[in-house]
């Protein structure tokens, strides 16, 4: 995988994006729950997209919300639809973003098998995140089905979707784990940082 085909893949797609989303509302709900993301909370929403769960922030009076995606397009897109004070839009990597301000909550959403070097992302992530701050990765579906799905077209641009417990096992050198979920419905590994 390198960046530039992860960048092309999105921007080619990035137009039709939230007509081809499927959304589970009860899902996301569960894992913003998990994530700790509700009032007054500072979220950073990696490999945002076009914004698919900034109104699920915003409807929680999150403080503010910061999306980066590495495709321009994409950023574009976010950028287009939210005009909020408190919603910001970068492009860029975010392995290589500068954090002047921890973040409280970092979500990771359906994006996960994008990010060549896991334990760099998640390691990136938890410097990110202030004292008492999350960091979670998760999938609105199964394991399974998520590893399908990328099967085809997204084969060059993603790996498969590892175990929620190798997972967490890389979460457990930064963060202490929370909560560890694969099935049917979701994956989900979130860890707080003690």
């Amino acid at each position: 995988m390198n960046k530039e085909d992860i960048i092309d893949f999105f921007d080619a797609h990035a137009n039709h994006w939230d007509e081809d989303m499927i959304r589970n509302d009860d899902i996301i709900n569960i894992i913003l729950d998990n994530a700790g993301v509700d009032k007054d909370k500072t979220i950073l929403d990696v490999a945002c997209g076009t914004g698919v769960l900034f109104p699920d922030y915003l409807s929680r009076n999150v403080k503010s919300v910061t999306g980066i995606d590495i495709s321009p397009k994409m950023a574009e897109i976010a950028k287009g639809k939210f005009k909020q004070d408190n919603v910001t839009v970068l492009c860029g990597d975010v392995e290589e973003m500068a954090c002047s301000e921890p973040f409280d909550c970092a979500v990771v959403y359906n994006a996960f098998p994008h990010f060549p070097n896991p334990d760099r992302l998640i390691k990136k992530l938890s410097e990110m995140v202030k004292q008492g701050g999350t960091v979670t990765v998760a999938h609105g579906m199964s394991r399974e089905m998520i590893d399908r799905h990328h099967s085809g077209r997204a084969s060059k641009v993603s790996a498969g979707l590892m175990s929620e417990n190798e997972l967490a096992e890389i979460f457990s050198k930064y963060l202490k784990v929370t909560v560890k979920i694969s099935d049917h419905n979701m994956y989900q590994v979130t860890g707080i940082k003690k």
